[in-house]
């Protein structure tokens, strides 16, 4: 009994450190991402560039995924359409693209709940210092509303998108 459970063990074990050490296909050199859309419910980022998909990437999201951002602290995601406007190389997350949210419509809706909207939602990679996580962060929805990549594929978004690159977050 204790070998067999020692070689399902084992073999776990390996087989988590293939999934994440197994590269994945890269983003062509040079190519420049010009729309975005997210997927909420597949936990999806497409890439495109010029109307054609380039890459599409698996994501995690904020704690409480389902629905529309309203105010900040609700762990949502936000829904709509908006632009990358900021790069982070100095993120505390290894780099990130900022999303412009809250918009006026979100704004509004907030003040309507007596709420803040919030703000900061970024495409990011893993915590500083926990890249070795890896492919796993995307077992868990875990951010504050962020859309988390692994460090490498933030690093590839990065140089591929520029600012005011449009970004449409679907349910």
């Amino acid at each position: 009994m204790k070998k067999a459970t020692f070689f399902i063990i084992l073999f776990f074990v390996i087989g988590a450190v293939i999934y994440n050490l197994y590269p994945e296909k890269k983003l062509p050199t040079n190519t420049e991402i010009d729309y975005i859309i997210v997927k909420k419910s597949n936990r999806q980022l497409l890439a495109y560039s010029k109307q054609k998909l380039i890459k599409t990437y698996q994501i995690s999201l904020g704690d409480s995924p389902v629905g529309h951002k309203e105010f900040e602290g609700d762990e949502k995601t936000p829904e709509g359409v908006y632009v990358i406007n900021a790069k982070n190389q100095n993120s505390g997350y290894h780099k990130n693209l900022g999303v412009s949210y809250p918009n006026k419509k979100d704004i509004a809706k907030a003040k309507l709940l007596r709420k803040d909207p919030g703000g900061d939602i970024k495409i990011h990679g893993i915590r500083n210092h926990l890249g070795f996580i890896g492919k796993f962060q995307r077992f868990f929805d875990w951010t504050n509303g962020c859309m988390a990549l692994t460090n490498n594929e933030v690093d590839e978004l990065f140089y591929a998108v520029n600012i005011g690159t449009k970004i449409e977050i679907k349910p």
